[in-house]
């Protein structure tokens, strides 16, 4: 076996409720294989990019997409009880804002400068799903930057200028030239893809079977 640590790219978005579980499953995968050096890379993708820059009110955003508050709440009674299973909190009713991620993404391609692109990705889950935070406001993004180790004053800045904004949109472009149209999109070694929230024994297998796949030449 190669002393290269095994790349897993994971292609997200961080208001993806799947993606928020997804996560919690890809790390619970590691755990099973805890002697494999792995280099997870979380890639941006955008679940709702006709969301403005701004955002809008969640119950807009519900109405437009699945026809009603009501509706949607049906159908996500599932996935909040698949992340209560995963001990992840997804509090339906206290989300108000539904956000443009771009700056989001910006703040993870920021923290993994710093190695902390995970804590990172996880406290801005935790905010938006588990505590309604409106990831709009400027001062909430940089509170979530205190967490992973950054300093606040430069991206404070950085989060008023145009930082990275079309590197982000560029990525999220590849990722749909690509094919991917739904996420979680895990990409195991550059060679083996598995699509959504899976288990951990499938993704701990999609470890195994890449890392006995040869190198592409």
């Amino acid at each position: 076996m190669s002393n290269e640590p095994l790349t897993i790219d994971v292609v997200s978005d961080i208001v993806c409720p799947w993606c928020y579980i997804g996560k919690r499953r890809l790390e619970r995968a590691l755990a099973l294989r805890p002697d494999v050096p792995v280099e997870v890379r979380w890639r941006p993708f955008f679940l709702n990019p006709w969301v403005p820059r701004e955002g809008i009110s969640r119950e807009d955003y519900l109405t437009t997409k699945f026809g009603s508050v009501d509706a949607y709440k049906a159908i996500a009674k599932r996935v909040a009880a698949a992340a209560a299973q995963e001990g992840l909190v997804y509090d339906l009713d206290g989300i108000a804002r539904q956000p443009n991620t771009i700056d989001a993404h910006r703040l993870i391609r920021w923290a993994h400068e710093r190695g902390n692109a995970a804590k990172m990705k996880q406290r801005l889950m935790e905010l938006y799903f588990r505590e309604g935070a409106d990831l709009t406001d400027r001062e909430v993004l940089v509170e979530a930057a205190r967490d992973a180790g950054l300093d606040l004053e430069e991206v404070r800045k950085d989060l008023a200028s145009e930082r990275d904004v079309a590197e982000v949109e560029a990525e999220a472009a590849r990722a749909n030239q690509a094919g991917i149209s739904g996420v979680p999109f895990f990409i195991f070694g550059n060679k083996l893809g598995v699509s959504g929230a899976q288990s951990p024994e499938v993704l701990a297998s999609a470890i195994d079977k890449a890392l006995e796949t040869a190198p592409v030449a």
